[in-house]
């Protein structure tokens, strides 16, 4: 007899398509136990993939390590969030042997608890003193014994100030954008310095800056360098690119003379190039700064080096003083400060050239455009002290008395409207009444004694746009016993130029 398995149903209307699979409640039971496992172990394996993804991530790059996707999140940002102060860290290369000299250059731009950055030292300065809090907190550089450096007129320094840009990346603070490297004779106009930076993406790889002013310092260290003295600058993206190769790169380069040769040197090596603007000033020359800021380039005043070897900037003053007077326009209005305009009295035969919250020049005479536009020669080359070459334009100062301006330099400025708009007063200097020019028509411009200028507060946002030198106007009437001129300048109209007759 077969097993009730075995049988065979002869009912037709019994008989299935599908035969029906029974399992027991055990084989159910196993077989729930088995795909909560797996599912459970599949959850495992993506959590720690996960968090080994996101913590290599967050890992702050150190001497030795690779810099790849690090810190992503600094690096985009909100596309929509004006740079500003905040997002610079700046790098100001010192010593403990030149920042007690050198620390009042620092006082008159840093400020405390908004700015942000280190002076950069070789050693622990004395411990006797107590590091102002008006000043920036200071950090004393690795050991740079293992690094090559063989440029025999250089100093070893060098090395230590090349990798100021990387120490200050491998701090990893928070929300940085930009990397900015001076000198603690280095006068940064901060303002205009977040103006010319929010004009480029932190996200791409920027290298910003200037050349030397010295044609011959050019050709010895380089067209192609941002000269550290006048300051440059570094983004983010650039920088994590940078301190993956730097030690290695300063070794390579070990023959370069100074700390900006080198990163330039390594920048070449990443396939980035110097990005100029004119504002950062390395000044190097001798002598009398005057004729270039007078003459300013149409670009924002960023930086200001080498005030200990120039004459001072007012005449009537010392150097601390002068920079005090012309932070005390800057303070008015940042994106004027020594903007260059010029116009004509066609009634007096008079051309007047401005410098805002600097000087005033007033010739007794039409000079062109092009003249009025190029600096006077009142300085030499940095290293030999040459009257050429530079790298823009400069005429020669006239020894003739007759054919030199009339000179009236910054004595006070004023906020008017609710700081809508400035009054700066430019009052007459003279250097030798015996030289003056005894020319019957030039007595009625050496009457002047005051030169007034009004203007609207500058509006930063036109640094983005198409530059253009603005206009100027004489406000006053041409009665030549007039002792006070009134200018105005402002924006200029649609075909609007200064052209004389």
């Amino acid at each position: 007899m077969s097993s009730k398995g075995d049988q065979t149903i002869n009912d037709p209307m019994k008989i299935e398509a599908f035969p029906t699979i029974k399992f027991k409640a055990t084989d159910l039971f196993s077989l729930s136990i088995k795909l909560t496992l797996a599912i459970c172990t599949i959850a495992f394996i993506s959590l720690i993939t996960f968090l080994a993804c996101s913590n290599q991530s967050l890992l702050v790059p150190q001497n030795n390590q690779t810099v790849e996707n690090v810190n992503n999140r600094r690096l985009t940002g909100e596309a929509s969030e004006k740079t500003t102060i905040s997002h610079i860290l700046f790098g100001i290369a010192g010593s403990a042997k030149t920042w007690d000299g050198r620390r009042h250059y620092c006082k008159l731009w840093w400020k405390p608890n908004i700015t942000r950055g280190y002076v950069w030292l070789d050693v622990e300065p004395s411990g006797n003193k107590t590091w102002p809090a008006t000043l920036p907190a200071y950090r004393v550089n690795e050991d740079t014994s293992k690094f090559k450096y063989s440029c025999w007129y250089g100093s070893r320094s060098a090395v230590r100030l090349t990798r100021i840009v990387k120490e200050s990346f491998e701090l990893g603070l928070d929300n940085v954008r930009w990397f900015v490297m001076g000198d603690d004779d280095t006068v940064f106009f901060t303002e205009n310095l977040v103006t010319v930076l929010g004009k480029y993406d932190h996200n791409q790889m920027y290298y910003i800056g200037d050349n030397s002013e010295s044609v011959e310092q050019d050709l010895i260290h380089s067209y192609s360098v941002a000269y550290g003295g006048g300051g440059y600058a570094i983004s983010y993206a650039l920088a994590a690119e940078l301190v993956r190769i730097l030690d290695g790169c300063i070794d390579r380069y070990e023959e370069l003379y100074g700390a900006d040769q080198k990163i330039q040197a390594c920048l070449t090596e990443i396939g980035v190039p110097l990005t100029k603007e004119l504002g950062f000033h390395q000044l190097d020359v001798q002598g009398n700064p005057y004729g270039l800021l007078a003459a300013h380039p149409l670009a924002p005043l960023v930086s200001l080096h080498h005030l200990d070897t120039i004459q001072t900037l007012f005449p009537a003053l010392n150097q601390h003083d002068s920079l005090e007077k012309l932070i005390s326009a800057y303070k008015m209005d940042p994106g004027r400060t020594v903007q260059h305009s010029f116009c004509y009295d066609l009634v007096r035969n008079w051309s007047i050239s401005v410098s805002w919250g600097y000087a005033v020049e007033l010739y007794p005479s039409l000079l062109t455009a092009k003249k009025l536009e190029t600096a006077s020669l009142t300085f030499q080359t940095w290293k030999t002290r040459s009257s050429e070459p530079f790298t823009f334009n400069t005429r020669p100062v006239s020894s003739n008395p007759c054919e030199k301006p009339v000179v009236f330099f910054l004595d006070q400025v004023e906020s008017l409207d609710r700081g809508t708009k400035t009054l700066t007063t430019y009052k007459r200097f003279v250097e030798d009444l015996e030289s003056e020019c005894d020319r019957v028509d030039y007595a009625p411009a050496l009457a002047i004694q005051l030169v007034n200028v009004s203007a609207a507060h500058f509006d930063s946002r036109l640094w983005k746009k198409a530059p253009r030198r603005q206009c100027c106007e004489i406000l006053n009437g041409t009665d030549g016993v007039e002792r006070v001129v009134q200018l105005q300048i402002r924006g200029c109209n649609r075909f609007e130029s200064v052209t004389p007759r």
